[in-house]
C-alpha cells in the first residue's frame, strides 16, 4: 500500500530517488521492475510491473473504433515505458515522459494505493489550491454518506 507524499529532485539526467520508506516495498512486489506512464490529468503514474499488467489488459480489450477508447489507450498503454529501480533506488524518467508532466527539478510523488502520481511541482499546488478552493469536493454517488 503507498501513501504519502514526498517532494523529490531530478538530477541532470531526469533521475529521481524513490523514499526510503517506499523501495523495499517496491522491491518486493515487482523485484524493482516498474512501469511509468502518461495520465490525463498531465501527472505521470508510476506502478509495480505485476499491478500495471491487468491495467493494460483491461484497456487493451477495449474497442480501437470507440474514439474515447482508443485515446485512452493511446495515453495509458502509448506512454507506458517499463523502467528499473536501480541499486541506489533511483528511476530515470525518459525525456518524452519528463515533457508530458512538465518536469524539471522538482516533483511530488504522491501515494494512491497500489501506485503513484508523479507530478510537476507547480502542478501539484495547483492541484492542491483548487481542491482547497472546493472545486474538486463534490462526492461521487458512490460515497454518499461517506464520513471521515
Amino acid at each position: 500500500m503507498f501513501r504519502g507524499a514526498s517532494s523529490l529532485n531530478l538530477d541532470a539526467k531526469g533521475r529521481l530517488a524513490i523514499p526510503a520508506k517506499h523501495r523495499d516495498a517496491l522491491q518486493s512486489q515487482s523485484a524493482g521492475h516498474l512501469v511509468l506512464t502518461a495520465h490525463p490529468h498531465r501527472c505521470l503514474l508510476l506502478y509495480p510491473q505485476p499491478a500495471w499488467e491487468p491495467i493494460q489488459s483491461k484497456m487493451m480489450s477495449l474497442s480501437s473504433f470507440d474514439k474515447r477508447s482508443s485515446a485512452l489507450q493511446r495515453l495509458l498503454v502509448g506512454y507506458a515505458e517499463d523502467i528499473e529501480m536501480d541499486a541506489a533506488g533511483r528511476l530515470l524518467v525518459s525525456p518524452v515522459l519528463r515533457d508530458f508532466a512538465g518536469l524539471d527539478k522538482q516533483a511530488m510523488l504522491v501515494g494512491q494505493g497500489s501506485h503513484f502520481e508523479l507530478w510537476n511541482m507547480e502542478a501539484w499546488r495547483a492541484q492542491l489550491d483548487s481542491v482547497m478552493a472546493g472545486d474538486d469536493l463534490s462526492l461521487p454517488s458512490e460515497l454518499e454518506g461517506f464520513s471521515l
